[in-house]
């Protein structure tokens, strides 16, 4: 059982460290809004992955390629939203203005929920990576399986709640830094956005 938690949390780590849309997307919220505000939001793969590891699992072993391209165009068309709304954010910023507090929304989540399913990273991660490990453990003792998934997303939150928690601190040295910071963000927002656009194209 051991072997499947290490292997697990060893896997949750290489998951939270690559750079990606949905990191990109955390990053940005952090500097825009706080890491406060944020943090909820690295708990978004405990809600979306459910029925991302049961499609991988069953269907996107087989899945056509069409279906595929349609799965990053989607996916791209919703990263350059994401890139526009942090592009907005950072031409609003006044790198003079003082910090206001504000209430903490809900709706961060949601939208990171929403960015990791249409991600086709968490697919292509549990149909070619994790998917064959959870199986072989679970087809051993279900015990294994459920600790490879609990090495993983412990693993996998801890390091998305520590990129919101470096990023928003350091967003703090100065609001022209985090105006900085932001635009950088946004920008390679859009160049993931479009590089999905552009698989789906291929």
């Amino acid at each position: 059982m051991w072997l499947y938690l290490l292997q697990g949390a060893a896997f949750g780590f290489a998951a939270a460290s690559q750079p990606g849309p949905f990191q990109t997307y955390l990053i940005s919220q952090s500097i825009s809004h706080g890491w406060r505000r944020t943090l909820p939001s690295a708990l978004a793969p405990l809600i979306s992955d459910g029925p991302i590891i049961a499609l991988c699992l069953l269907v996107l072993s087989q899945v056509p390629l069409w279906m595929e391209q349609v799965l990053y165009g989607v996916s791209g068309v919703f990263i350059v939203y994401l890139a526009f709304g942090s592009f907005r954010a950072w031409r609003a910023m006044d790198p003079q203005a003082q910090e206001q507090p504000v209430a903490m929304p809900t709706r961060h989540i949601g939208k990171a929920v929403v960015m990791n399913m249409l991600s086709p990273g968490p697919y292509i991660f549990w149909t070619l990576v994790t998917g064959p490990v959870l199986v072989a453990g679970w087809r051993e003792s279900p015990a294994h399986g459920l600790a490879f998934l609990g090495g993983f997303y412990a693993t996998i939150v801890c390091g998305l709640a520590a990129i919101v928690l470096v990023f928003g601190l350091a967003a703090r040295f100065g609001a022209g830094i985090k105006r900085s910071m932001l635009g950088v963000s946004a920008l390679a927002l859009l160049v993931f956005g479009i590089y999905q656009l552009s698989k789906a194209l291929a």
